[in-house]
């Protein structure tokens, strides 16, 4: 993630929508994700909201990783923080480029995570109350 810098603002103030993925809502968890915290996401998302920038929330839905009850509820607080989300996206983690981490001879992170179902995203869906 940047540092929002003039140039940067300017940009966002002719933006129509921005996507914004959150990779974990808790900032420990976080960073044992994906190696840093959620930080500047999250400062991002209230810059967004509190300039009335439209945005969608997109967050992976990984087994056991981002589906915890207790991360989900935090996550539906924060996006109930917002006025400008418009949208929240669910996607389910899946494991179909596993492949290419095995080619290039690297350890896959989630070998032994199952992709997420139609009734994972279901649950997590009803803890945020979404559609």
């Amino acid at each position: 993630m940047f540092t929002l810098n003039q140039d940067i603002k300017k940009l966002l103030s002719l933006t129509d929508l921005v996507l914004l993925d959150i990779k974990h809502i808790d900032p420990k968890k976080c960073e044992e994700l994906v190696g840093f915290s959620n930080e500047k996401e999250l400062n991002f998302a209230y810059y967004l909201s509190n300039n009335n920038i439209p945005m969608w929330i997109r967050q992976v839905i990984i087994p056991g990783i981002t589906d915890e009850k207790q991360d989900l509820l935090a996550l539906k607080e924060f996006i109930n923080s917002l006025k400008t989300v418009e949208k929240v996206e669910l996607l389910p983690y899946h494991s179909h480029g596993k492949f290419k981490w095995h080619n290039l001879g690297y350890n896959y992170a989630f070998e032994n995570v199952p992709d997420a179902t139609q009734e994972d995203i279901n649950r997590a869906k009803q803890i945020l109350e979404i559609e």
